[in-house]
């Protein structure tokens, strides 16, 4: 799979101190209509999308797997359920269309404006995040920054090429008669499952 940059752990060294941004993170991401689901383990992140797969009656999702998804096993978890799963480019190409979650591991959080950053390099990376109604993201919560100029540093020490998204809540607009409407040109549902574990070695 194309992406920015095949290591965006090189900007998040060992010590870091992201958690003390998470509070301020969760604030503002809530405020921008995003569910924030933090878990301490990696088997918590693995119950906690079991159930908003469960309860949200969906039938199909498309996913881009992250180092959080393999670690926790989340492919084989959706599939023991039933769920009609398709993660490989051309599949979710196929489907993305008409499933009912999108997944999506993204690099890292913003405190300033509850933002994450999804390297959005690759085709089907776009169309996990924008054409399902739920996108749903993992992210570790220790990779947080305090501001968009800090998110910006980073970006200048590991782009390469290609495309990067700053996620804020779900899809909005107040194009017609300046009415705020959500999930008209994207997910009506953002749902970010923040996991405390760490994972060790691999990209971010």
């Amino acid at each position: 799979m194309k992406r920015v940059c095949t290591n965006w752990n090189q900007a998040f060294p060992k010590g870091r101190m992201g958690l003390e941004f998470f509070p301020e993170f969760e604030m503002r991401a809530k405020n921008a209509a995003a569910e924030v689901i933090r878990v301490k383990t990696l088997a918590e992140a693995k119950n906690a999308i079991v159930n908003l797969i469960k309860h949200s009656g969906a039938k199909k999702v498309v996913a881009v797997e992250c180092p959080l998804q393999r670690a926790a096993n989340i492919h084989q978890a959706i599939q023991e359920l039933g769920t009609e799963l398709h993660s490989t480019p051309a599949d979710i190409a196929a489907n993305a269309a008409t499933a009912d979650i999108g997944i999506s591991g993204v690099e890292f959080g913003v405190a300033e404006t509850g933002s994450v950053c999804l390297d959005a390099y690759s085709i089907e990376s776009r169309l996990v995040s924008t054409l399902p109604p739920i996108h749903v993201v993992f992210m570790n919560s220790n990779n947080i920054v305090p501001d968009i100029a800090a998110a910006f540093e980073i970006f200048s020490q590991v782009f390469e090429r290609g495309y990067i998204s700053l996620i804020t809540g779900p899809s909005r607009t107040a194009d017609i008669e300046r009415v705020l409407t959500i999930g008209v040109h994207g997910p009506s549902r953002f749902v970010i499952i923040a996991v405390d574990e760490e994972i060790t070695g691999g990209e971010s």
